[in-house]
């Protein structure tokens, strides 16, 4: 069971990296304010934390900024859904949570139907892809659509509490860091290669949580 002292300081480690990257490799000033967001938001998520809708606001917010700028049309779209779900997220997380706490109780997925829902992302991401491809200027269609597809349906496992979201942000985060390569912002690598380590975080925590 993974401890308190080692919550906060998984926590300052990763705004450390957030700050380190940007100063060595300056871009826009909304990708360190995004990533520092970020971060907070997800590592209070991989805590159960209701906290981290309110970090997810700011985040959401300053992400778009981005991916207007390097026309990720895709993304944006993903964005608004995000504005969504966090707002119900909110009214979700705190049906579940117990007492006076701000940690909710995850739940599980059956593995048969994890898989039918993986192949039903995949489907949908081929024909999202297409259609950025054919009737955009997006840069990167397939990825973009592929990133997008499978984050929508991390976040509504996410706002569900199901654990095996986690699985699901593991794979986009690592096309995430390579979409964010190809567009040159490494404030932005840092911030997915850090959060790919932040799922097996969460992996852990919420099996603690689950089990507590």
């Amino acid at each position: 069971m993974l401890s308190k002292r080692f919550d906060i300081g998984f926590l300052v480690s990763g705004l450390i990296v957030q700050v380190v990257v940007y100063w060595l490799a300056p871009t826009h000033w909304l990708s360190l304010v995004s990533g520092l967001l970020g971060i907070t938001s997800v590592i209070l998520c991989s805590q159960g934390n209701i906290w981290t809708f309110a970090f997810g606001f700011g985040q959401i917010l300053t992400y778009s900024g981005l991916c207007w700028i390097e026309r990720f049309y895709a993304g944006l779209l993903m964005n608004a859904f995000y504005f969504l779900s966090q707002i119900y997220g909110i009214y979700a997380w705190q049906r579940q949570r117990t007492g006076d706490s701000v940690v909710i109780v995850p739940r599980s997925l059956q593995l048969n139907r994890f898989v039918l829902l993986c192949t039903i992302v995949a489907v949908v991401s081929v024909g999202v892809g297409w259609l950025l491809n054919r009737y955009t200027d997006d840069p990167q269609p397939y990825l973009d659509a592929v990133t997008t597809v499978v984050s929508i349906v991390a976040q509504v496992m996410l706002v569900m509490a199901i654990r095996q979201q986690w699985w699901l942000w593991l794979f986009v985060d690592v096309l995430f860091v390579a979409m964010w390569i190809m567009a040159g912002n490494w404030s932005m690598v840092a911030q997915y290669g850090f959060w790919c380590i932040n799922c097996v975080y969460g992996m852990l925590r919420w099996k603690d949580l689950a089990t507590a």
